[in-house]
């Protein structure tokens, strides 16, 4: 809680309007602190970019991935693999796949749960518990379907099949939530309870880098 705090100038130190007013010569910094902290929303910009790139590894290698899958029964041998077929793999990327869910993560991911793990932080403050697992369980059941439904919507709209999008979210959302909770839940416990609020965006993204495999299959289904 005291990143919170310190990030604001103080906003959540209820101390401050009791505090004896600083000499003139001081009071430039305070009061750029508290115009700082009364500026309105800042587009988190390092959380964003650090989500966005994330996202662009994990769907990267989720190409490389089924493209080898692919590839590999028409090699039979085993020495066939060569620097022509290793080139055959990057000249087919989808950078169009690619840029989605890169600025999937950069618009919204990055942004949005950098924004719900402030919340979760200003409201459950002490480090319980219970307070621990009511986090875990509010991660699960409100950013969790938040997630699926943004990055579906996101990705049916780039390919402009949103009139798609109900029978993608009846097909494929709720398997796609269940299998996640086995993952992110353990994931969940070690951010909240480990990692400073700081870096939580980092963590999930980093650990989103394994879930892109299965939301690129999912979506490309």
């Amino acid at each position: 809680m005291e990143a919170l705090g310190g990030g604001l100038g103080g906003f959540w130190n209820p101390n401050l309007p009791f505090r004896k007013r600083p000499k003139k010569t001081g009071s430039k910094s305070s009061d750029s602190a508290e115009t700082t902290s009364r500026s309105g929303y800042r587009f988190p910009l390092k959380q964003a970019a650090t989500a966005g790139s994330l996202a662009l590894t994990g769907d990267t290698i989720a190409q490389l991935r089924d493209r080898w899958t692919k590839r590999k029964p028409l090699d039979s041998d085993s020495n066939a693999f060569t620097k022509v077929a290793l080139w055959t793999l990057l000249s087919d990327h989808d950078w169009l796949r690619a840029l989605r869910m890169t600025s999937y993560g950069f618009l919204f991911y990055g942004p949005g749960s950098y924004a719900w793990y402030q919340y979760l932080d200003h409201s459950l403050p002490r480090q319980t518990v219970q307070n621990l697992m009511l986090k875990i369980l509010l991660n699960q059941i409100v950013l969790g379907p938040c997630v699926i439904a943004v990055v579906f919507a996101w990705n049916n709209l780039w390919q402009g099949k949103l009139s798609q999008l109900p029978d993608k979210y009846q097909k494929d959302a709720l398997p796609t939530l269940l299998f996640g909770f086995r993952f992110w839940i353990p994931v969940s416990a070690l951010n909240f309870g480990m990692v400073p609020l700081q870096a939580r965006v980092a963590f999930m993204s980093m650990g989103s880098i394994f879930w892109n495999f299965c939301l690129s299959s999912t979506m490309s289904k």
